[in-house]
């Protein structure tokens, strides 16, 4: 029989069950169906955000502006027009810090998780399918169907993590997260490889070939998340029989309940800055990589096509790869080696030559050992220090920072090309994200945090 969910205080969700069901195999169901969620995405994160739409739409505001030194009106403001990507990332964070911690309230008091993963998923791919239409100079058009995509791609993934504490225990969440992170890269790998194919050896003409790429992407995020859908399950919370109004209420005065809660577990807070800090520059590198490339490198679309491709089949190895040494040297040291990593990568970057391209995949190779690794293995430490129940909700702030989502980072790089106007002096500044978040990820006490938020210490923690 399934343990019964343990009782909250008065007005919040009942505790869940870690586990789905007491039988391993009904686990594994739930788990591999759980894996497609990532496959299903990551034509967004990949064919989106990493290799078509920067360029892009960069070149439609430049088209728009009269030349790249020009500027760009949009929702009130002037951009130049090199900087009007990094721009719009920017304010679509700054949305997502409003919606995702109010779609993971939602979500743990209604228990419909399910219903809102689907809700956000379909939302954010309608928008991605709406590029094929981003045309001539629609710079505008496009910047809002970015918006709204990344948007639903952030709420959607915090309804997504939330599921992983009640599908796996604690000593196979760094494993299950690993997975989920590596088929996520395969499903990237064979959307680009198609992708590439159309750019190159189609004959399709060039801009017609990346609105249909772009709009691909959200074709699969809403074909491959019909599996998650249909194997995923809701779990009971105190609140099930709320009307949606009641849900909508209660769902904020959860999330004032949660920032305030955060007081509670300092070390988890702690830990949750650190991430913050160190996965904006993350996201930063690999939301801006083709831009750079495209932009400051000078190296064509079929060069950074084949290197991302690299990256994604790397990285679907890299992350297995990170899972088994955290299981064998500890989990928060082999993060704080991949930190090592990024920063010498970031470092690096700076000095790449001009047409260079050898130099461009090795840097790509690097990235991609330590890219999935880094992500999955913060995931799955993140789901330790955080209270039973409240998954969702602890995820939503957890999301701020994750898969393209990088406000910090990305604000940092719009204000040195606002000034500058040079991609290495912007890319040079990500170093200190990857620095800050290895000393403060460092200091943390993990086994205290994990103890405090009421959880099992797995021993390869």
């Amino acid at each position: 029989m399934t343990p019964p969910p343990r009782p909250g205080r008065p007005g919040e969700p009942m505790s869940t069950p870690v586990l789905a069901e007491e039988t391993p195999t009904a686990r594994r169901r739930e788990q591999r169906g759980w894996y497609w969620y990532d496959f299903a995405n990551s034509g967004f994160q990949t064919t989106v955000i990493t290799v078509f739409l920067g360029p892009y739409l960069t070149t439609l505001a430049e088209n728009a502006a009269g030349g790249e030194n020009g500027f760009v009106p949009f929702l009130g403001f002037d951009f130049r027009a090199t900087a009007y990507f990094s721009a719009i990332v920017s304010i679509s964070v700054v949305l997502q810090i409003v919606v995702m911690p109010i779609a993971g309230a939602l979500a743990d008091h209604t228990g419909r998780k399910r219903e809102l993963l689907g809700l956000f998923a379909y939302l954010g791919a309608a928008a991605t399918l709406g590029f094929y239409f981003v045309d001539g100079q629609a710079y505008v058009l496009g910047g809002v169907l970015f918006i709204v995509a990344n948007v639903a791609f952030g709420a959607a993934m915090v309804v997504y993590n939330s599921f992983l504490p009640q599908i796996a225990g604690a000593e196979e969440r760094d494993t299950v997260s690993s997975r989920g992170w590596g088929f996520g890269y395969l499903g990237g790998f064979l959307l680009l490889a198609v992708n590439l194919f159309l750019y190159q050896g189609s004959g399709v003409e060039e801009g017609l070939a990346v609105r249909i790429s772009l709009a691909s992407a959200g074709l699969w995020w809403a074909v491959f998340t019909v599996i998650p859908l249909l194997r995923l399950r809701n779990r009971p919370v105190a609140t099930h029989d709320a009307t949606p109004g009641q849900a909508v209420i209660g769902s904020f005065r959860q999330l004032g309940r949660t920032i305030a809660g955060l007081r509670r577990y300092p070390r988890s807070m702690l830990f949750l800055v650190a991430y913050l800090i160190y996965n904006d520059g993350v996201q930063t590198v690999i939301s801006f990589s083709a831009t750079y490339a495209d932009q400051e490198l000078g190296l064509g679309k079929t060069t950074q096509i084949t290197a991302i491709l690299m990256v994604q089949f790397v990285a679907f190895g890299g992350a297995l790869l990170l899972g088994r040494l955290a299981f064998r040297f500890g989990t928060k040291r082999t993060v704080l080696a991949s930190l090592v990593v990024w920063t010498a990568v970031v470092a690096v970057a700076y000095f790449l030559q001009a047409g260079a391209e050898v130099q461009f995949y090795a840097i790509a190779f690097l990235i991609a050992i330590v890219l999935g690794g880094t992500q999955a293995l913060s995931r799955s430490l993140y789901s330790l220090v955080i209270p039973a129940g409240k998954e969702a909700e602890y995820f939503s702030l957890y999301e701020v920072s994750d898969k393209g989502s990088a406000f910090l980072g990305s604000l940092t790089l719009t204000m040195a090309l606002q000034i500058t106007g040079s991609y290495r002096t912007a890319i040079l500044s990500l170093v200190i994200f990857f620095v800050v978040g290895f000393v403060l990820l460092l200091i943390v006490n993990l086994p205290r945090a994990v103890r405090e938020a009421g959880n099992e210490v797995p021993a390869h923690l």
